[in-house]
């Protein structure tokens, strides 16, 4: 297997012309148009360009062009790539190449792969596998795992293993972790430890410490201000998915002008329950064809 030359260096790439041009971009929001950028800044062999143009396929929602770029990379032996390989077969339903990807990053040190191998075996039906593959990221240290293995059992039903490993691995030097107890307690109906651990994620800059806590106060508080303000600090924050629920609790509350934006935003970025709830906007049944 060949070896990766940016994994060599002794210290981080810095970006070239066209790739500083590609990430100011991409940090504007504006993936589409840092493409042929980066495509640019990849063939004029800027050592930053091949991530930057991974995330502005992702970016973008382009998975098939992403796909065929990260395809060839990862089977060179660039295994570095095979996460994000991983996440963009899932995109396209080939769950089997997707498996495959995702194990490999995982054998390969990419501990973050395992929670994407854990919602592709979930979502094929294969539980008890998604629940080791996490608890073996949590063990060996992984940010994200507890919370998400916390979420696969609230998911299936099972309250009290949740419970338990909400309290097993709660560890405010992974601030996730402390969003799941919170979600714990809120299941368990212990509401204002709930609420004081949501906002110690928040301080703790939790990946989804405000969509976490906004969830809660609209749906278990019944205060919609409350929830707004969490929502539009995730906004701020740029937490996963934040387009979505913000434009989701927009149209729950009636204001569907304003949900509109926030939902195409998120379409934009490749979100199929943003399509949906475009959908009905529209008056559409997305049920149908």
């Amino acid at each position: 297997m060949a070896s990766d030359p940016y994994l060599s260096r002794a210290d981080p790439p810095t970006d070239g012309p066209l790739s500083a041009e590609g990430r100011a971009l991409l940090d504007a929001a504006r993936p589409y148009d840092a493409i042929d950028l980066l495509r640019r800044a990849v063939a004029t062999g800027e050592p930053t360009a091949p991530d930057l143009l991974v995330r502005a396929y992702l970016d973008s929602g382009n998975w098939a062009a992403c796909a065929r770029w990260l395809g060839p990379l990862v089977e060179d032996g660039h295994v570095r790539f095979a996460g994000r390989l991983g996440v963009t077969l899932v995109q396209l339903g080939d769950a089997e190449r997707a498996e495959a990807a995702l194990r490999l990053a995982v054998e390969s040190g990419e501990l973050v792969a395992a929670n994407d191998l854990a919602i592709l075996l979930r979502d094929g039906g294969r539980l008890g596998e998604a629940v080791q593959v996490l608890v073996r990221a949590a063990d060996a240290g992984d940010e994200h795992a507890p919370s998400n293995l916390v979420a696969l059992q609230l998911e299936a039903g099972d309250l009290l293993a949740a419970v338990a490993s909400a309290e097993h691995y709660a560890d405010e030097s992974r601030p996730d972790t402390i969003v799941a107890l919170a979600d714990a307690r809120s299941l368990q109906s212990k509401l204002d430890e709930a609420e004081r651990l949501y906002r110690r994620a928040g301080e703790l800059a939790a990946v989804r410490a405000h969509t976490a806590y906004g969830q809660f106060l609209v749906e278990v508080r019944g205060d919609p201000a409350g929830a707004e303000r969490e929502f539009r600090e995730s906004e701020r924050h740029n937490e996963p998915g934040w387009a979505y629920t913000l434009g989701r609790f927009l149209a729950d509350e009636g204001r569907t002008d304003e949900a509109r934006g926030y939902l195409q935003t998120a379409l934009g970025w490749g979100d199929r329950d943003a399509a949906a709830a475009l959908a009905e906007l529209d008056g559409e049944d997305p049920a149908d064809d």
